[in-house]
């Protein structure tokens, strides 16, 4: 498995914005910029300065106005022209408290806005860094959507900011340029859903690089949720928890493309009580479906170029386990070692930085602590003991404090029947786990 997803994260302002953005623009000349991303659980994760404090952002085309939040972990990040508002979105919540401010200056290389309107949320809940493993300070995405032709490369994990003026597209093998509609900041691309029992149904999707999974559908009387179906978690949006039904579709066309068994959830309905009118849109479609293409947006005219990548027919990743995991802090370890003198510091940004080593051959090490956030009843893992809080130790024999977060999720959904150990923490007591991955739609 090369690709778990834990956490889907579908974000949608729901209030207009006092105002407008002055807009992103290049130094004069200047034809395009390239940045390059960390690709993260399926996520597009980009820095961007604003007011001149480095931050990462999620590139999320479905949100309209840029987000802050998690922010504990900076000395100083100055906001400018600051009041208070109540915004709302996706999840079963209330609306939250937040601040509007404008006039601020974001920075992605040579790309630059003097004037960004933004949004700070104040609830400290709302944090994506322990289910992603990396520090994440917030969101954007229609603005620097809408002033270039946006050319994302999820194989080389290089995003180029074409100026519009300049930008001649040079059609390559294995590409469809197609439709798109942007309609209130948010854009939309036509396709069709073959689902088992009633067919082939046309569907308007959300074109969402902000959601780490592969297709969400909203139930109606054309869209029918599949008989081969469980509950399960969905992910987190403004205003709390989203769950739902996950499934597969037979297949999923856009255009002359065509996607087999696709992966699929339907939202439940009462997480999107707070989004007063859909419209005719049907659902939307994810970072686990994009990745499959090289992807240029260009809203300026109206089209999406999507060209086949080594992708393009990667399984679809499916939680076997039943395990969500998360980081939680630090925790110490010992480990014996052939040679050490001193402390050494780790160099570069991790939850845990610190090794003291002693002369007698051990060493403490501060490492990050990974739990078990959450655990999907009648799973593998929730049959075998396991709980929500249980501090991961190993898997099959592997000390997990070696290995990334997201490789600790394909450690645990590696492939369908293979035998699972766990070693866990609980209460003070280490206690081992065994169990078998069950793909649910085989």
């Amino acid at each position: 498995m090369k690709n778990f997803l834990t956490y889907y994260l579908f974000l949608v302002l729901c209030i207009p914005f006092v105002g407008s953005a002055q807009g992103y623009s290049m130094p004069m000349g200047q034809r395009y910029e390239k940045v390059r991303f960390q690709l993260v659980n399926n996520l597009i994760i980009i820095p961007v300065s604003v007011n001149g404090t480095e931050l990462s952002f999620i590139l999320d085309s479905g949100v309209s106005s840029p987000i802050l939040f998690n922010l504990s972990d900076q000395d100083s990040v100055q906001i400018n022209n600051v009041s208070e508002i109540r915004i709302k979105g996706l999840g079963q919540g209330e609306p939250i408290d937040a601040l509007s401010s404008n006039g601020n200056v974001f920075e992605l290389k040579s790309v630059v806005n003097r004037s960004q309107p933004l949004y700070v949320v104040m609830d400290r809940g709302l944090n994506f860094s322990p289910s992603l493993g990396i520090p994440i300070h917030g969101i954007i995405g229609y603005d620097l959507f809408k002033d270039f032709i946006v050319d994302i490369n999820y194989v080389k994990k290089i995003i180029k900011f074409h100026d519009p003026r300049f930008y001649r597209h040079r059609k390559g093998r294995q590409e469809e340029s197609l439709a798109l509609t942007v309609f209130k900041k948010k854009a939309y691309i036509n396709g069709t859903v073959y689902l088992n029992e009633r067919g082939q149904v046309p569907v308007k999707l959300l074109l969402d690089t902000g959601s780490s999974d592969a297709i969400w559908l909203f139930e109606d009387e054309d869209l029918g949720i599949p008989d081969k179906n469980y509950d399960d978690f969905l992910g987190i949006g403004l205003s709390g928890q989203v769950f739902g039904k996950r499934t597969m579709v037979n297949r999923l066309s856009i255009g002359g493309f065509i996607l087999k068994d696709a992966k699929a959830a339907f939202p439940s309905k009462e997480s999107f009580n707070n989004i007063k009118n859909l419209g005719d849109r049907n659902g939307s479609i994810g970072g686990e479906m994009l990745k499959r293409f090289n992807i240029v947006f260009d809203y300026p005219n109206n089209k999406i170029v999507l060209r086949k990548n080594k992708n393009f027919n990667t399984p679809f990743q499916y939680n076997m386990s039943g395990i969500d995991l998360q980081h939680n802090g630090v925790r110490y370890i010992s480990e014996s070692i052939a040679d050490s003198r001193g402390v050494v510091q780790k160099e570069g940004k991790s939850f845990g930085d610190v090794q003291i080593l002693f002369e007698n051959r051990t060493r403490i090490s501060l490492v990050p602590e990974i739990i078990v956030s959450g655990i999907r009843a009648g799973s593998p893992a929730d049959e075998a003991g396991l709980k929500a809080g249980d501090i991961i130790l190993s898997v099959n024999g592997k000390s997990i404090h070696r290995y990334k977060l997201q490789e600790v999720m394909q450690m645990l959904n590696e492939k369908d029947g293979k035998k699972i150990k766990v070693r866990i923490a609980r209460r003070q007591n280490n206690l081992l786990f065994s169990f078998v991955l069950k793909h649910m739609f085989k």
